[in-house]
């Protein structure tokens, strides 16, 4: 299988480290700096490949890893208007500056702004509840296997994603629909609220 990740940031890289030691072939893009990918597959093998955007996002399976303000640029990037029949997998949370604040999507949840960008795609939602860097390490630790929640509308999707999570070394746990998704809580849960000067937290 070969799977397309747009976005060769620190999630991107940490996928494709993770996918390529489980023997699948990645086709790794970057539009802001082109040169990263080709620097990743120096150090992992030839089952990473250095690629255009436009080339990730034609395979079956395409990995959104962008920070959620650059998805707009890099589906356009793509130059794909029709994802009929792609699997798309969205690892993104609403987040932004100023001080990692939850997006104003005015009551939509955050998928049904992605899959209005990529139309026509069966659309799941994984990988968005870790960390970079603990997706990167190894998900057997002597406590378990690290789990990965997925969810999507499709069920033959999230069938085909959750045996890549598993292949991978992952626990895949399907909670269903996309709707279900809102459970998936970003890396270390919702921001908390500053504590005001000189008030002692609670115990």
């Amino acid at each position: 299988m070969r799977i397309g990740i747009i976005g060769a940031g620190a999630l991107g890289r940490a996928l494709a480290v993770r996918f390529v030691a489980a023997g699948e072939e990645v086709l790794l893009s970057d539009s802001r700096c082109p040169r990263s990918p080709r620097e990743l597959a120096d150090s992992i093998g030839p089952r990473l490949v250095p690629a255009t955007v436009t080339e990730a996002a034609g395979e079956e399976i395409v990995v959104l890893a962008v920070p959620w303000r650059q998805l707009p640029e890099a589906v356009t990037a793509a130059g794909a208007y029709d994802w009929q029949e792609r699997i798309v997998i969205d690892t993104t949370n609403p987040l932004g500056p100023p001080g990692c604040q939850v997006a104003d999507l005015q009551g939509r949840p955050s998928s049904e702004v992605v899959a209005g960008l990529v139309p026509g795609a069966r659309l799941v939602k994984a990988f968005n509840t870790l960390a970079p860097a603990v997706l990167a390490a190894d998900p057997r630790t002597p406590a378990g296997r690290r789990v990965i929640f997925l969810s999507g509308n499709h069920p033959g999707a999230n069938d085909r994603v959750a045996a890549l999570v598993e292949r991978a070394g992952w626990a895949a746990v399907d909670l269903g629909p996309l709707a279900g998704g809102r459970l998936q809580q970003f890396p270390g849960g919702a921001p908390r609220r500053p504590r005001r000067p000189g008030r002692r937290p609670r115990r």
